[in-house]
């Protein structure tokens, strides 16, 4: 499988709402906000634009396959703590792009001098835990009954840790 790895730009905001809307609702639960929702994106472009989220797409043909973005609170208690978010369409899991995109996140969140990175998923997503985890996060929290999907049904949410190397 081939695909290309770049930043996420103002220009593929209809990429994005076709690719979060191909997605199972359970995979965007860890988000905070539905991507498939216009206004949702545009926020995020413009956090973008003020710097405080780096955003990576993986595409393939035109197509977003996956996405990854590092969150950032310059001004806040923790703003030597990154959040990162990683998205990878259902048919191309299992072949490294997830791990591509989380190694170049990674290497932004370096640059940027942050020492923590913390990232969030159900407990049921098992491949995204064995990533996280194969590079170095460990779970610190579960948050019971923290998201609610459109069903009504609430699930966990674990969040993952890791401690960036001094340079």
């Amino acid at each position: 499988m081939s695909y290309t790895i770049r930043r996420f730009r103002p220009t593929d905001d209809a990429a994005m709402l076709a690719f979060a809307a191909g997605l199972p609702e359970h995979d965007l639960l860890f988000l905070g906000r539905d991507l498939r929702h216009e206004r949702v994106i545009e926020a995020w472009q413009q956090a973008i634009g003020e710097g405080w989220i780096d955003s990576l797409v993986a595409e393939d043909g035109g197509r977003i396959v996956a996405t990854a973005a590092l969150v950032r609170d310059p001004l806040g208690w923790s703003g030597h703590v990154g959040e990162i978010r990683l998205l990878v369409a259902s048919d191309r899991r299992g072949v490294g792009l997830g791990r591509d995109l989380l190694e170049a996140l990674l290497a932004i969140a370096h640059a940027h001098g942050l020492t923590k990175l913390s990232a969030s998923m159900t407990p049921d997503q098992a491949g995204s835990i064995a990533l996280f985890e194969g590079l170095g996060f460990r779970c610190e929290a579960t948050l019971t009954g923290q998201v609610r999907a459109s069903d009504g049904i609430v699930h966990d949410l674990l969040v993952l840790a890791r401690a960036m190397p001094a340079t």
